[in-house]
């Protein structure tokens, strides 16, 4: 999904005649990409890339996004904020993150099958990630109606960071939560506020053979969401730690429900 050139010179899209353009914005503190299906695009789709991915990672979707929702897509403005800490001291020239990790530890508690320690800590950074989201999703969503519907959501620590701040942050819910490949951590934190998501649609897919992020882990999130009476749609795939196809399929029909009912 890496394409660092997309915002110059990535491919454009015509959905009913509009060339969906993408264009660099600042929003809140956080550098985005935004590309809108329309001059009228009102319903924002904003996701968060994983850790050292590059800003513009997940951006490199939106043609085939366009493409598969079709007309539809003129009501969408999609949105792709770019990870504030720059990896490139850790050899990852255009890598990006959201808070730091410690990747030796993690591969330690992978190797040993201990990854389930880390379901209710508190990442250090997330507090501050999901405060710089936070004020970038409050001022997308006040140039919008307050009745307009939104869907937010990441791959991996875009996931788990979009989660925070569905259920621990100051914005409204959105109408529906995208987790790519995520993980539960924040366990108790999050317990307290799953009613936050009793009318959002969670859509969650995981890799059964996912050697980053266990596969265990993400069946827990999805368990302890349900608990929570979460709508919480699971797909499970036979693959690594990515966005799988059929997921995608997946999210284009939730997309086009969404972007439909605003026109009725």
């Amino acid at each position: 999904m890496n394409n660092p050139n997309y915002p110059a010179d990535g491919p454009n899209y015509s959905a009913d005649g509009y060339a969906a353009q993408p264009r660099v914005e600042t929003i809140g503190s956080l550098r985005c990409i935004v590309v809108d299906g329309s001059a009228d695009a009102h319903i924002p789709v904003i996701l968060c890339h994983g850790y050292g991915a590059p800003g513009d990672d997940l951006a490199s979707l939106t043609p085939h996004l366009i493409e598969w929702i079709g007309r539809d897509s003129a009501a969408l403005r999609f949105i792709y904020p770019e990870a504030p800490h720059d990896l490139s001291e850790l050899g990852m020239p255009e890598g990006r993150a959201w808070w730091s990790l410690n990747m030796m530890a993690l591969q330690e508690l992978l190797q040993t099958n201990r990854f389930d320690e880390l379901h209710d800590q508190v990442p250090p950074g997330i507090d501050e990630a999901r405060a710089a989201l936070g004020e970038t999703v409050t001022k997308i969503l006040a140039e919008t109606p307050d009745d307009t519907p939104y869907v937010l959501g990441g791959f991996s620590q875009g996931a788990m960071l979009t989660m925070d701040l569905a259920l621990r942050g100051d914005v409204r819910p959105p109408n529906i939560l995208v987790q790519f490949s995520g993980t539960l951590v924040c366990e108790s934190l999050w317990k307290e506020k799953l009613d936050r998501l009793k009318d959002t649609h969670v859509l969650q897919s995981h890799g059964k053979i996912d050697p980053i992020l266990p596969f265990s882990s993400a069946e827990a999130l999805r368990d302890m969401l349900r608990e929570g009476h979460a709508e919480v749609e699971f797909m499970a795939f036979q693959g690594p730690h990515t966005i799988e196809t059929d997921t995608l399929f997946r999210l284009v029909e939730r997309l086009r429900l969404l972007a439909v009912a605003t026109q009725q």
